[in-house]
């Protein structure tokens, strides 16, 4: 059943290429699908195949791409999609050098395991070995730019038709007939506009989310990256150099504040003036990253934030305390600008930025 050039784990590397085929998995399902293994008979394609159109499937709509999916990761030959109480068993074929199916698809399985226990494990805690991950996750973080109408449409072959293209058509002919022009309106990226919360009290996540901006800009290049802390300061030059640890240490040659104090609202009072009349601001998916820890005054913060939400498309923000247990929005900052953001999300775990690059690519 399975490939001995694929790389990845038989877990982590299906569900990495069923996202990068569209389908919308979660952490969740992600988590279902991996209990459903470890108690499966993983001899058996067949429960191997069902098990992860139970769990990974949202709609019908997914099962295609599923299929077809499970066909290339898995086998030339998958189980044929019939209903559970017709489902034929498939045998694993026997694995090279001797070496026993079961035993190979166990280390599979605790590999997979290991993963997804880092996708959900605090930044902020890992380990120097466990970074090391992290690099590779973020450079691994499937990314797509949100999408906007274009201004001018395109010429097209079957959609609306362009009467002024036609007639002028129809005239070039002498007035002779021809074929009716049609003209469609095409999509843009939308622009991403990164700030990152560089103080004292964001020091454990700072380096996670610069590092998310630098994949962000090797995603797109409608994207602008900000550091935020009792000043503001634009890293998007600095993050562009492609190894990501040059980036982030060029980051640090140009982020004066780092690990200082917290003027959010100052700064973001600055962003507006400098970028507020700029077309990089208007219409643009602004995700701050910040615990909302605020030494000035939380009424200006909220103030900048609603002037700020006033000239985007929709401001996001991220908090690396909003996945974790108990978590109440409570500090005077976030509590200021809850009513002028569209959404409060994680930002501690890898699977919190794969969440967040998903709701940004839909925003």
């Amino acid at each position: 059943m399975m490939s001995s050039q694929i790389g990845l784990t038989i877990f982590y590397g299906f569900v990495g290429a069923l996202r990068d085929e569209g389908m919308a998995i979660g952490a969740e399902q992600a988590r279902l699908y991996l209990e459903a293994l470890s108690v499966l008979n993983l001899q058996r394609r067949s429960e191997v195949f069902w098990a992860g159109r139970a769990t990974l499937c949202r709609s019908r709509d997914d099962f295609e791409t599923y299929d077809q999916t499970f066909r290339l990761w898995f086998s030339s030959e998958p189980p044929v999609p019939v209903p559970f109480s017709e489902r034929q068993e498939a045998s694993l074929p026997d694995a090279a050098d001797g070496d026993s199916p079961q035993s190979e698809l166990e280390q599979q399985i605790a590999l997979a395991s290991k993963d997804e226990a880092l996708q959900h494990r605090d930044v902020a805690l890992m380990s120097a070995e466990e970074k090391r991950y992290l690099a590779e996750a973020f450079a691994a973080l499937p990314i797509r730019p949100p999408l906007r109408r274009a201004r001018y449409k395109r010429t097209h072959r079957h959609k609306r038709i362009d009467p002024a293209h036609t007639v002028r058509d129809h005239l070039k002919r002498g007035g002779e007939p021809g074929q009716l022009q049609y003209r469609h309106r095409t999509k843009k990226s939308r622009r991403v506009v990164l700030i990152v919360d560089v103080s004292g009290s964001m020091e454990a996540y700072a380096d996670s989310f610069l590092r998310f901006g630098h994949r962000l800009l090797d995603g797109a290049d409608t994207t602008e990256v900000f550091s935020i802390g009792t000043r503001l300061t634009r890293v998007t030059s600095a993050l562009q150099h492609p190894d990501p640890e040059v980036a982030l240490l060029d980051a640090g040659f140009v982020v004066p504040d780092w690990s200082g104090g917290t003027r959010l609202g100052e700064a973001l009072q600055a962003f507006i003036t400098l970028w507020g009349q700029h077309a990089m601001l208007r219409g643009s998916v602004v995700v701050i990253a910040s615990d909302g820890w605020e030494r000035g005054d939380p009424g200006e913060l909220a103030h900048q934030v609603a002037r700020l939400h006033s000239l985007a498309h929709c401001v996001i923000w991220s908090n690396p305390h909003r996945g974790k247990p108990g978590y109440e929005p409570l500090q005077s900052g976030i509590k200021a600008v809850l009513p002028h953001v569209d959404a409060l999300v994680a930002g501690h775990t890898m699977a919190a930025f794969r969440d967040l690059a998903d709701r940004i690519a839909h925003a």
